[in-house]
């Protein structure tokens, strides 16, 4: 192994353990089926503990690099050419689940309330004034900031786009990318998601989901050019997609010149002490909507929710749909930025992710 652990890095061990692997394993260094140095080869060589390792060892595996095997060592289960033509034999994802999962996590009502005040003594009369077309630019620059320290996504504040919940956005979605077009959407899957696009006249095409995505086989054979995916704990499935399946997504649009929308209304309350990488950060060359909402992390009452468009979109968006008023009152918007500024909403993300852990 030629992998240097920088100890006086702000980066925990760890994690630097964690990205060489990932480093490697992507590389083809270790292929599939290879089995990895034990947990002790490895901390003698960098010069880590034990514990060290296995936690860097747990990401790999939650992220579907690696599987460990009881009494066998760990495994890469990560394989770069899976999609690109081999037949494999996957199962079809079985569920029983009716509706929407009522399991989120409830945000303290006296944070919420003391803010709630805040909000109204700093801002007093300005919460009556309407809300800029996109969302107030409190609201916008607060969100650029917190995606960019907790998931890795640097954008502008042009290129966000707040509504009142995913339903409101799939529409603008739909009219954005025009009528009369074919969206592949997962199967199961939220049912509004179909709903809102078939009434706003796209043709929807379901796509049976596996146990870590989209059928590969369904995938390949589609004529759509859109695809909706919800890639971590996708409804009512439960399915997280595996980074390979992540790539195959990534890889289809670029081959077909096609869109992706990733709908990520869950993905913030993961047991992973790593958050999932998102899709629209993981190769620039791909155009990825990105989607997600307040109503999940806070409370179903609070539909706000918000879109993340390319750069390359954002001048169409403007022309075609620039005219539409903002959805959400501005003293809502307020609010969310001050839980966002002041830190309550992450504290609020890190205490659920620690309870569904225990």
């Amino acid at each position: 192994m030629n992998c240097k652990i920088d100890m006086h890095s702000d980066e925990p061990a760890y994690l630097q353990l964690y990205h060489y692997f990932v480093t490697e394993i992507s590389a083809g260094s270790y292929p599939y089926g290879t089995k990895l140095p034990s947990k002790r080869v490895i901390a003698d060589e960098t010069g880590v503990s034990v514990i060290t390792v296995e936690h860097a060892l747990t990401l790999l595996a939650e992220e579907g690099y690696v599987q460990s095997r009881q009494r066998s060592g760990v495994f890469v289960t990560y394989r770069d050419e899976d999609f690109l033509g081999e037949t494999v034999k996957e199962r079809r994802f079985t569920f029983d689940k009716d509706e929407q999962s009522s399991d989120f996590g409830e945000f303290p009502f006296s944070v919420l309330a003391k803010t709630m005040r805040k909000v109204l003594l700093d801002h007093a009369e300005t919460i009556l004034v309407k809300s800029p077309n996109h969302g107030c630019a409190e609201l916008r620059n607060e969100i650029c900031l917190y995606l960019a320290r907790s998931r890795g996504i640097t954008v502008e504040p042009s290129q966000i786009f707040v509504g009142s919940g995913s339903e409101y956005l799939y529409g603008l979605i739909a009219q954005l990318l025009g009528e009369k077009r074919v969206f592949a959407i997962e199967d199961p899957s939220y049912k509004k998601i179909r709903s809102v696009y078939e009434a706003m006249g796209i043709t929807c095409e379901m796509l049976p989901m596996m146990e870590d995505g989209i059928s590969s086989e369904a995938l390949e054979k589609t004529k759509a050019k859109v695809l909706h995916v919800t890639p971590f704990n996708s409804f009512p499935s439960g399915v997280t997609a595996t980074i390979s399946k992540k790539m195959e997504y990534l890889r289809w649009a670029k081959r077909k010149k096609g869109i992706l929308i990733e709908d990520n209304y869950d993905s913030e309350l993961t047991i992973s002490r790593k958050q999932e990488e998102p899709l629209f950060s993981m190769d620039p060359q791909v155009d990825v909507i990105y989607l997600n909402t307040f109503s999940r992390t806070l409370a179903p009452s609070m539909r706000i929710g918000y879109m993340i468009l390319p750069k390359r979109m954002v001048e169409s968006f403007e022309i075609k749909l620039g005219f539409y008023s903002c959805t959400v009152p501005i003293f809502e918007q307020y609010v969310i930025a001050e839980l966002l500024r002041s830190g309550d909403f992450e504290r609020h993300i890190n205490r659920v992710r620690r309870k569904r852990r225990k």
